[in-house]
């Protein structure tokens, strides 16, 4: 769990030029070399510290990178740009998961930059290592691998978050010892009236008469007291229970609203590329 003081705010970073800042230019002569997929994973394992991230994240992490080396191999990329490309993901995905706060569009965008930053002729600010066709095939990649993963990423890698709701009400004693100490006070005040009216009243008949009155009266005081109580009581849990339903519908149904901006942000950017094609 996580207090909200010190979840932050999803602001991208600026985006640099990456060449060599991961993966270094022995590290890729030894991928290129081997075909071994536990090979390549120690060498990435060694080369991006990995090892130093606890299970299950390890295991989450070795097989997003692995399957980019693969990715790059598959479209025939040199080893600077297959360097600078798990450099890009593992920017974006750092970028990710710094807050358990959507940030969907964000990490579009940084990734979008990045690849920008190496795709246009601009130094020092920029370099030339992606074509267009190369960024549109990174990019449909990244939508179709990280992004769709998006929220799954999201739970493993970010804290939890828990809202927690505490009432307190103006003159309602908060312990049960001030609500029996109390119901005693109230008890014993509606006692002492029952005894004056009865001195109060003249006649054997009359007195016989009231008997039954002042002990039904005393015996149900505490009683009302009680349940008045307990009456209170069972409204406030409905009051809060109503809140907390209120809230969880809430939550539910920003989530599900999150889901579908993704999903449409995704097939919109699916549908640019088709275009392209």
């Amino acid at each position: 769990m996580k207090s909200f003081e010190n979840i932050k705010e999803p602001h991208p970073p600026r985006a640099r030029v990456l060449l060599w800042a991961d993966l270094k230019h022995s590290d890729m002569e030894e991928i290129e070399k081997t075909n071994s997929i536990p090979e390549i994973e120690r060498i990435l394992c060694r080369a991006l510290l990995v090892s130093d991230v606890p299970q299950p994240k390890q295991g989450v992490l070795l097989e997003l990178y692995t399957n980019l080396v693969l990715f790059c191999r598959e479209k025939k990329f040199n080893r600077e740009q297959t360097s600078v490309l798990i450099s890009i993901i593992k920017n974006v995905h750092l970028f990710n998961t710094e807050t358990p706060l959507n940030n969907t569009d964000h990490c579009l965008t940084y990734c979008s930059e990045l690849l920008l930053c190496h795709s246009v002729r601009r130094p020092p600010f920029s370099i030339d290592l992606f074509s267009s066709e190369q960024m549109t095939q990174i990019l449909y990649y990244f939508i179709n691998t990280y992004m769709r993963h998006y929220f799954l990423y999201k739970y493993i890698f970010t804290p939890e978050v828990q809202l927690d709701i505490s009432l307190s009400y103006i003159g309602i004693p908060e312990d049960n010892t001030d609500i029996e100490e109390t119901a005693k006070s109230e008890s014993t005040a509606d006692g002492e009236k029952e005894t004056e009216r009865e001195t109060e009243m003249d006649g054997e008949v009359q007195q016989s008469a009231a008997l039954p009155e002042m002990k039904t009266t005393e015996t149900d005081s505490p009683n009302q007291g009680s349940s008045s109580k307990s009456e209170l009581r069972s409204i406030v849990q409905k009051e809060v229970r109503d809140e907390v339903m209120r809230l969880t519908d809430q939550l539910q149904q920003r989530l599900q609203d999150s889901a579908d901006q993704l999903n449409d942000t995704i097939s919109k950017l699916e549908a640019k590329i088709q275009i392209k094609k």
